[in-house]
């Protein structure tokens, strides 16, 4: 599968900004966001399953952020709200093949993912 991220920009503090990730053909992935700022680890940020639409998410977003996915278009979201300067960095979504109907657990870990998009960089100005 591909993946292209996009979305990304510079914004001032308190603005929102919502990420695309398209993947490629009409498979059902779960599918992650990550992020990793300069000098950093990347991080989990968000996840969605493939299965029943469950969400997780880093506490440093919750409540801000909101991962969504339009099966049609074979596309996930990441809808930024109250963005602030710790939330620059580049951007990356991910996705994993679903096993079975029962796998609908949060992967929370970048190693769990095989497929990475290419990253949006989001910059936010204080």
């Amino acid at each position: 599968v591909q993946l292209q991220a996009s979305g990304g920009g510079l914004v001032q503090a308190g603005a929102p900004l919502r990420l695309s990730c398209a993947a490629s053909g009409r498979t059902t992935f779960h599918m992650g966001w990550f992020r990793q700022a300069p000098g950093k680890e990347r991080e989990f940020v968000a996840a969605i399953t493939g299965t029943d639409g469950k969400t997780w998410y880093a506490d440093s977003v919750k409540g801000r952020f909101t991962i969504s996915r339009d099966r049609a278009e074979n596309t996930v979201y990441l809808s930024m709200n109250s963005l602030k300067p710790d939330d620059t960095a580049v951007y990356y979504c991910a996705a994993r093949s679903i096993t079975s109907s029962r796998d609908n657990r949060g992967y929370l870990r970048s190693r769990e993912y095989p497929f990475w998009g290419q990253g949006t960089q989001v910059t936010v100005s204080s």
